[in-house]
């Protein structure tokens, strides 16, 4: 039986008196794609930083691969970006992204980097750019190709494609498609309901920490006696 690459276990989380993450339970598929949906302050970002181990749940277990988040080896297969990803303002691109492969104990090899700029329509010119002079869309850009170059089993991205024009976009889902076709996991946020239907095998509805859906997009929309997912959601969360 494969391990799933992600379990929630009766999950909970509290701040002061606020009930954060009302006893999740969850299941992630190795290989799969599973998107998290819900209005801002509905518990994702917290969600995510639980698995991290980046603040402490009040009750519950999370696995990655079957080993506790508590273990910092359960976090080795994966790769992550935050919602703020901000760099080191005093590096430039080349620099951040020597740093982070060094981390992982890979080699940089030029012209892979470069590959992957491009793949992502970031120029070339980044690499000796001070990124405190970079927009949004090249830091985002930057942070994805950190995490992609790492080559992970596991990419959690808290809204990957925030500050990313069209093109952008299209060219990130065609590189999380190639990371599905070799068999990677990738767990993600999103208020863009239809990037989520187009990419997700499945999804889940947080709101007001607590689940209120999992499932496939089309199954939402049936349940919900909905049209598109956008009305499901709307009817979900109502």
């Amino acid at each position: 039986m494969t391990i799933p690459a992600i379990e929630f276990q009766q999950t909970v989380k509290h701040y002061d008196k606020k009930m954060a993450l009302r006893q999740i339970d969850l299941c992630i598929g190795s290989g799969e794609f599973f998107g998290l949906v819900g209005m801002n302050g509905a518990g994702k970002t917290t969600l995510l930083k639980c698995l991290l181990d980046f603040c402490a749940i009040d009750s519950g277990q999370i696995r990655i691969f079957g080993v506790s988040h508590r273990e910092t080896t359960a976090r080795s297969p994966l790769a992550f970006l935050p919602e703020r990803f901000m760099p080191p303002y005093y590096l430039n691109g080349g620099d951040f992204l020597k740093y982070m492969l060094r981390l992982q104990g890979i080699p940089y090899e030029h012209a892979r980097v470069l590959a992957m700029l491009q793949s992502l329509d970031l120029d070339a010119t980044a690499l000796t750019t001070p990124v405190h002079n970079y927009s949004k869309g090249m830091t985002q850009k930057l942070g994805l190709a950190g995490c992609f170059l790492a080559n992970k089993q596991l990419y959690v991205l808290d809204e990957p494609m925030s500050g990313l024009d069209p093109k952008a976009r299209a060219l990130l889902k065609n590189r999380l498609l190639d990371i599905k076709t070799g068999g990677g996991t990738l767990f993600f946020s999103s208020h863009a309901l239809a990037d989520v239907e187009e990419i997700c095998d499945r999804m889940a509805i947080l709101h007001h920490g607590e689940l209120r859906f999992v499932g496939t997009p089309a199954e939402c929309c049936a349940r919900f006696e909905a049209v598109t997912l956008e009305q499901a959601y709307l009817k979900c969360i109502g």
